[in-house]
């Protein structure tokens, strides 16, 4: 007998007190208060190749919602962030910031998209050198920063740190402290991470400009944003060639590829079973219980939509 799966959250459509904007990304949704604030409702919506896939994951927004206020509030002693409360499990209230369009990427390990790059023969990413004589899943001996441009729509591009000058998207002193900034978030991912017996592979970070000020936007150190390894099989499994497991969310990536899609012209996304829906959710409570060392206890979805709207509306009334 298999368990019936939840539908998940896949959209909000709210009218708040005092909204002035709305946005839908990716997977949230959100609501700008009085041009000063935002509502980050991170719906089940999961992401891959720049495509929203057809299928919510029931739990997933739950996870990148507490497990980002987890590392946002670890890491505000490197630099200030934006989250002010998180008033609902799918939801943080922040401070509205002049987002800076770039994705800085740390590397720590050679897999994923840089792997796809160097098993190409290519040595080159965003302007910086890859050392030969790699395979998969090796580490490099120091993080490499390969930036992104963050597009609104399609794909985000690789980008080096002098394309990101030249073409004036900030300015050297700003792109000078992003960097210097997401090797010492890395650094206390990877730290704390380990204490847990867990490896940060890689991960993004994203900023922007608050009263003149850089500061830290969007998640830190979720499955979305980030991949992680398992420290105690890592050596053995990469002594004999086999793959690593991953608490991220490549493997979603890689089911894709499976089925004949990476999100290019013509492909069409392979059916979502239920047994691959719960998998996922599986794979994100695994993640958020292995670097908390907390019990998940995913939310009851009945009414849903009417508590966040209260929570949300009772957020407002507290800023």
């Amino acid at each position: 007998m298999t368990t019936k799966v939840e539908k998940g959250l896949m959209a909000t459509n709210f009218f708040v007190k005092d909204q002035t904007a709305f946005y839908r990304g990716k997977v949230r949704d959100v609501y700008t208060i009085r041009d000063a604030y935002v509502a980050m409702v991170a719906c089940d919506r999961i992401s891959a190749f720049d495509h929203v896939l057809p299928r919510a994951i029931p739990h997933k927004g739950e996870v990148l919602t507490q497990l980002a206020a987890f590392f946002l509030d670890a890491t505000k002693d490197i630099i200030p962030n934006w989250k002010l409360s998180v008033p609902d499990p799918n939801i943080t209230m922040g401070l509205k910031c002049d987002a800076i369009p770039i994705e800085i990427v740390v590397r720590g390990y050679l897999c994923g998209h840089a792997w796809r790059v160097y098993k190409t023969g290519e040595r080159m990413i965003c302007g910086v050198r890859m050392p030969d004589g790699l395979k998969e899943n090796d580490k490099f001996p120091e993080p490499l920063i390969t930036p992104a441009t963050k597009a609104q729509n399609g794909h985000d591009e690789d980008v080096s740190i002098e394309e990101i000058i030249s073409r004036k998207i900030c300015s050297k002193k700003i792109i000078d402290q992003m960097v210097e900034t997401a090797h010492k978030l890395y650094q206390r991912g990877a730290d704390m991470a380990a204490e847990r017996g867990l490896i940060l592979v890689d991960t993004k970070y994203e900023f922007g400009m608050y009263d003149k000020k850089l500061i830290l936007i969007d998640e830190v150190h979720t499955p979305d944003s980030s991949r992680f390894f398992y420290l105690d099989t890592y050596a053995k499994l990469q002594k004999a060639g086999e793959p690593q497991k991953q608490l991220s969310k490549e493997f979603v990536r890689e089911w894709l590829m499976a089925g004949g899609f990476q999100g290019l012209e013509g492909e069409l996304i392979p059916d979502m079973t239920d047994e691959f829906v719960q998998s996922v959710t599986a794979r994100y409570t695994e993640l958020f219980e292995a670097m908390t060392g907390q019990k998940f206890v995913g939310r009851d979805y009945t009414n849903v939509q009417d508590a966040m709207e209260q929570n949300i509306a009772s957020a407002i009334s507290n800023i």
